[in-house]
């Protein structure tokens, strides 16, 4: 074990116990200060690596890169110059991180390079053009919702979303109001929705484009993606979505999506891959996937009342997943839909009950939710904040997506 701990990546940079932004992750995001326009950063401990900054201190002069490259308010130039560049920028970062280096410790332009993450404000970390949404992705149906989708199990089953209202970690939504069900009486009525809850979700963000007629295979899928990100898929569970007997999300969802601001490529979580469940001879060619193309990603959501504390309400793991991003991915082209970097497409619930593990609170509706301050809650009440946590930890090693915590206000 020794030896083992021993041959760990260490870093001159104080990172604290547990944290999710170790040497081994470094992942990508877009942020601002009061000093600083929008730009690309990089994560480790309690500090960001300021890219334009280390660029400009000649740190990638061998590497052909644009000169405002990192001065960018989207992740999306940089995605578009390949895996290989991106690839090359990261492994620099980590080069120049290592305990041995002392090229960027001991430069003069260190503190300009090295950002505050507590004085920083993340922001959208890609130009969404399209969103995708699966409904399920493991073999656990959420109750009263997704009917009819297991039906599917030959072929992942999705709906295109509203990319307009998906908001970065730390942006507020508003509980939404629409055409409601009353559960006891029966009836419809009007009003703010009272079954307002969470879904904890991964999606992943495309990182090369295709044309239209064009096809991803399984086994071409990840260099298509980027990186992987945390979602709350918001969803009001009494809003009408469909007609009996079948489940169209609209309004129950449109309102309000939240993404976590860094993005963890999947260099970072190659030591965490896992095999997903068997499916047998049922699927049809194109979606037939060998390996381990899953991830061990430890899932947790929190609720923390207004001037309260938080309190863990559930948990789950991605291994869960029956569908992995490629299959996904190949689900999504198929047709010939075509896709464009910067798109994000989400997994559905990755719950399994025989595990305790929950992504959901209509899951737990049975159970009695306590939170710290003594409360009780069923749904999300106003002046809630949701945050969810994702991190993955094996041999010593930790990687995480830090949070995405946001709030919710009284609908307006």
């Amino acid at each position: 074990m020794e030896n083992q701990q021993a041959a760990l990546l260490k870093t001159w940079v104080q990172v604290p116990n547990r944290s999710d932004f170790t040497i081994y992750n470094l992942p990508f995001g877009i942020f601002r200060n009061k000093r600083h326009s929008p730009r690309i950063g990089i994560a480790i401990g309690d500090k960001i690596v300021d890219l334009s900054a280390l660029q400009e201190a000649g740190f990638f002069h061998d590497i052909k890169l644009a000169d405002d490259i990192f001065l960018q308010a989207s992740l999306n130039p940089l995605i578009a110059l390949g895996k290989a560049t991106v690839k090359k920028v990261r492994d620099r970062v980590q080069q120049l991180l290592k305990e041995d280096n002392s090229d960027l410790k001991d430069h003069q332009s260190r503190g300009k390079i090295m950002v505050g993450l507590k004085e920083a404000e993340m922001m959208m970390p890609v130009n969404i053009g399209d969103f995708t949404a699966f409904l399920k992705t493991s073999e656990f149906l959420l109750p009263g919702s997704e009917s009819g989708a297991a039906a599917g199990q030959s072929h992942p089953l999705g709906y295109q979303g509203k990319v307009s209202t998906i908001v970065p970690s730390g942006v507020p939504v508003y509980r939404p109001k629409g055409q409601l069900n009353n559960r006891e009486s029966g009836a419809q009525e009007v009003g703010a929705s009272r079954e307002l809850d969470f879904e904890l979700k991964v999606a992943f963000i495309v990182g090369k484009s295709t044309k239209m007629g064009e096809s991803v295979s399984i086994a071409d899928g990840e260099e298509y993606i980027f990186g992987l990100v945390l979602f709350n898929d918001w969803t009001a569970r009494d809003i009408v979505a469909g007609g009996e007997g079948f489940y169209s999300p609209f309004s129950d969802k449109n309102f309000a999506s939240s993404l976590s601001p860094w993005v963890l490529t999947l260099d970072a979580l190659n030591k965490f891959r896992v095999a997903g469940p068997p499916h047998g001879d049922e699927l049809p060619p194109y979606l037939q996937s060998k390996g381990e193309n899953g991830f061990d990603i430890k899932m947790e959501a929190y609720i923390k009342p207004d001037k309260g504390k938080e309190t863990m309400v559930c948990q789950t793991n991605f291994r869960n997943s029956c569908w992995n991003a490629p299959q996904l991915l190949a689900q999504q082209t198929f047709n010939g839909s075509n896709i464009k970097i910067g798109d994000l497409i989400a997994f559905g619930v990755v719950s399994n009950p025989s595990e305790d593990h929950f992504s959901s609170m209509v899951e737990l509706k049975e159970r009695s939710i306590l939170l710290e301050n003594g409360t009780t809650r069923e749904f999300i009440q106003d002046g809630d904040t949701v945050i969810f946590k994702g991190y993955c930890e094996k041999e010593g090693i930790r990687i995480g997506f830090g949070e995405v915590s946001t709030q919710v206000l009284s609908f307006k």
